[in-house]
């Protein structure tokens, strides 16, 4: 079973930045992709960024310019650099395997919050 932890989260004013961490407990490298996903309060879990084993990205309109997803196979780690936020950037941020949901994992770390304030 594959076990994700996020960190990076925290409170920022409109236009600043963060940047979130994702550490696995496997080598990632055996993973198609690896996914940052949010929850807003009242919203259903959406994709954000992913990021392929051969460094393949995709991103959701809404966040294109501003985020960029990276991954170190080696270090277990996938990171997601988040710029210019706005407000409808808040939410929980998770990392998962991008396959595995897709085939209905449900299994997901604490998460890490992101709020940002006008």
């Amino acid at each position: 079973q594959v076990h994700f932890v996020e960190s990076g989260g925290g409170s920022v004013q409109v236009g600043g930045s963060l940047r979130l961490s994702c550490a696995a407990s496997v080598i990632i490298i055996s993973i198609w992709a690896v996914g940052w996903y949010r929850q807003a309060p009242g919203k259903q879990r959406e994709l954000v960024a992913s990021v392929t084993s051969g460094g393949f990205k995709h991103y959701v309109d809404s966040v294109k310019g501003r985020f960029s997803v990276s991954r170190d196979n080696a270090q277990k780690m996938a990171d997601l650099q988040m710029h210019s936020l706005k407000p409808e950037d808040s939410a929980l941020y998770y990392c998962n395997a991008v396959g595995l949901v897709n085939a209905g994992y449900d299994t997901w770390g604490q998460g890490t919050q992101v709020n940002v304030s006008a």
